[in-house]
């Protein structure tokens, strides 16, 4: 049987150059869109100009910046290499995955799987696309945890056995879709959220691979998520609860935490 077809959206970066790397290696990357940049309307202007979320955005582009934050994943996911796409499908660049063109490109290509890891919120004609369906790769445990910064909010909440990843089909709501799968990473005392999100990517990115081979193979997964958990936007972030939680971690708050890295996989009708 020939390969999955799967047409992957993603942002610029190390963690998810690595993931479409990995998913080239299992499935046959047809195309990959890269969305880079943001697609400016009238709204998204106003409501980035607006005090919360302009502050949010400053202060968490200062705050990567100080961490070094692209050069540290870069090591983390490619070691001494430099990042580096290895895919031979087809490549896109927009502003937006919702550019007309993506649908267009999905269209001429049929795939089997349209794989999403790290790009804004999908909408309209493109979330009917992919015969199986558009599988999401979400750095929460969803539903408990949906939006952003869901290891930090976890590790804040006091909460380190549910830090990790959710593989879930797409459906219109904001990481709500039917469970796939959740990928819990190993946490253990001296850990941070930086290193403990990483490695749930890493971690779920190799779920990822193993669930392009169990479709291929004929499994079929996708449960209903119970519950509507909360989700978090960068705007509730603040700089009150990071000095909160630093505070705890320096304090030992994951003293005696060891917890071992697992997978939870939700097969139709299981």
């Amino acid at each position: 049987m020939a390969r999955l077809s799967v047409m992957i959206l993603c942002r610029p970066g190390a963690r998810h150059t690595y993931f479409a790397n990995a998913l080239s290696r299992t499935g046959r990357v047809v195309a990959i869109v890269e969305e880079a940049g943001v697609h400016w309307t009238l709204r998204n202007v106003v409501n980035t100009l607006r005090p919360p979320h302009l502050t949010s955005k400053i202060r968490f582009w200062l705050r990567d910046r100080r961490r070094g934050a692209g050069e540290a994943e870069a090591r983390f996911f490619f070691g001494e290499s430099s990042p580096s796409l290895h895919v031979a499908g087809r490549m896109l660049r927009a502003t937006s995955v919702n550019d007309p063109r993506v649908v267009r490109l999905a269209d001429d290509l049929s795939p089997d799987v349209i794989a999403v890891f790290g790009t804004t919120l999908i909408r309209g004609d493109l979330l009917s696309r992919g015969r199986l369906g558009i599988i999401n790769l979400h750095g929460g445990v969803s539903p408990r945890y949906r939006g952003t910064d869901c290891t930090f909010w976890a590790l804040f909440n006091g909460e380190p056995d549910q830090i990790g990843c959710t593989i879930h089909f797409l459906d219109r709501g904001i990481d709500t879709g039917p469970l796939v799968a959740h990928v819990r990473p190993e946490v253990r005392a001296g850990d941070e959220e930086l290193t403990l999100s990483w490695r749930a990517i890493r971690d779920a990115t190799a779920a990822f691979e193993e669930l392009l081979s169990r479709i291929e193979s004929g499994e079929r997964f996708g449960q209903p998520q119970r519950g509507k958990g909360r989700l978090y936007r960068l705007r509730d972030r603040a700089w009150r609860h990071e000095r909160d939680l630093a505070k705890r971690l320096r304090r030992g708050m994951l003293r005696g935490v060891r917890l071992a890295p697992r997978v939870s996989w939700y097969t139709a009708g299981g």
